[in-house]
């Protein structure tokens, strides 16, 4: 079986027509954080050639909850295997820095400088160049500590405010990672815009903990404004009257709002709650808030008798905000992500996928529309190795020292036939 099933044809993985054609980007990462960066510039237009080891990125063979990593935030690249702790090697990736113009690593600090990649090094190189650096924290007292997506958000409150009391909870996704990915590649483009006017590249830094400070910084806010500590999401107090999960007919769930005054009236109007419609104490949003502990009981009785189809129709009838509880494989089948192209037909291979064989599948993009349309999928994640001859041709070298090359364990790549294009 092709292992390089990934490989489209040259125009379709061609960056032509959008935003950042042309540009070119070498990055150095694994897990969610640095490869979500490389991800949001390859979706741009960036060529992103992704520099692995000869064994290949650990995160390929994830399994669990890791193994949907590398299928996700490593399309839109091309892989250079190589090992750079060789002379050689190291001389490959230079030369490929030397006409780059953004660097991108998440390795732990210092790792890249012992490499001779670091910025200090890298920029004497290439001044042009902008290099991000994603880590755990940003310089300070705990720059020096070991950083997780779980770490951070049990010390910067995000699991303090997602679970219920006493039962602090990481969420339901990589947030910080892919977040602090979204920053260093918002950085990125901050200083390309700036090396515009100066001419001169500049180190971009991106910070898992610094990033969690942010998501939770509207409770900081609320502390600062109310002085009342923010309670956790599953005991807070809500802004809104009627935000709330209810179990309705058959034991089916469906979320269920009215966030204003009009909404209130139109779902008074809609059930026929003429009853709660004219009761004064439910005048007013902040009215029901304050009688939520006998308004919610109410509301819940009521809304049990109708099956979530019909609750949801009659919301979206009137255009009240309703959801079903859907679970993320039910993703593939959303009606409005297949008519709007949400999704995008995408083939991993097998050195892509923890399966261990070619998976034909689904993924989505990034959740941007410019004039008028989707970025595109234009390359699946690469097979390991998958891009390095032709890279290595690029860059001067003839088969022969490829052969060398291979020989002598400096590189790694997919068998000749395996490169061709599809």
């Amino acid at each position: 079986m092709n292992d390089a099933a990934s490989t489209p044809a040259p125009e379709a993985a061609s960056g032509a027509g959008l935003p950042l054609d042309g540009l070119r980007v070498v990055e150095f990462t694994h897990m969610v954080m640095g490869p979500t960066c490389g991800m949001i510039l390859g979706d741009l237009g960036a060529e992103v050639i992704k520099v692995e080891p000869l064994a290949g990125d650990s995160t390929r063979n994830l399994l669990g909850a890791g193994a949907g990593f590398f299928g996700l935030f490593n399309r839109n690249k091309k892989s250079l295997a190589v090992d750079v702790k060789q002379p050689a090697g190291r001389e490959i990736v230079l030369k490929l820095v030397a006409q780059a113009d953004v660097f991108s690593e998440n390795f732990k600090g210092g790792t890249m400088a012992k490499l001779g990649l670091g910025y200090a090094s890298l920029r004497q190189l290439n001044p042009r160049l902008v290099y991000v650096s994603h880590k755990g924290f940003l310089p300070g007292p705990y720059e020096h500590r070991t950083a997780l997506d779980e770490v951070v958000q049990m010390m910067g409150g995000l699991a303090y405010m997602t679970g219920p009391e006493g039962r602090p909870l990481r969420a339901g996704s990589s947030v910080n990672d892919i977040m602090g990915g979204m920053f260093g590649a918002i950085g990125a483009l901050a200083a390309l815009a700036e090396r515009q006017r100066s001419g001169r590249g500049q180190e971009v830094q991106s910070a898992l903990f610094e990033n969690t400070v942010l998501l939770v910084a509207q409770h900081m806010m609320q502390f600062a404004v109310t002085g009342q500590p923010a309670a956790p999401m599953p005991s807070r107090i809500s802004a809104w009257a009627v935000y709330d999960v209810f179990t309705v007919k058959g034991g089916e769930q469906i979320f269920l709002a009215a966030v204003s005054d009009t909404q209130w009236a139109l779902l008074c109007s809609e059930f026929g709650f003429a009853d709660l419609r004219a009761d004064a104490r439910l005048a007013s949003n902040n009215d029901r808030v304050r009688a939520r502990e006998w308004m919610m009981p109410v509301l819940r009785e009521r809304f049990a008798a109708f099956d979530s189809a019909e609750l949801a129709a009659r919301f979206d009838k009137r255009g009240l905000p309703y959801a079903p509880i859907t679970r993320p494989e039910d993703l593939f089948e959303d009606p409005h992500l297949a008519a709007t192209g949400g999704l995008a037909p995408v083939t991993l291979p097998a050195s892509a996928s923890a399966a261990g064989h070619q998976v034909h599948t689904h993924a989505a993009l990034l959740p941007l529309a410019l004039g008028g349309r989707r970025l595109p999928l234009r390359m699946g994640p690469p097979a390991l190795g998958e891009h390095t001859r032709a890279l290595l041709a690029e860059l001067g070298y003839d088969e022969r020292e490829v052969a060398r090359l291979l020989e002598a364990q400096v590189i790694r790549a997919q068998p000749e036939a395996a490169t061709m294009p599809r």
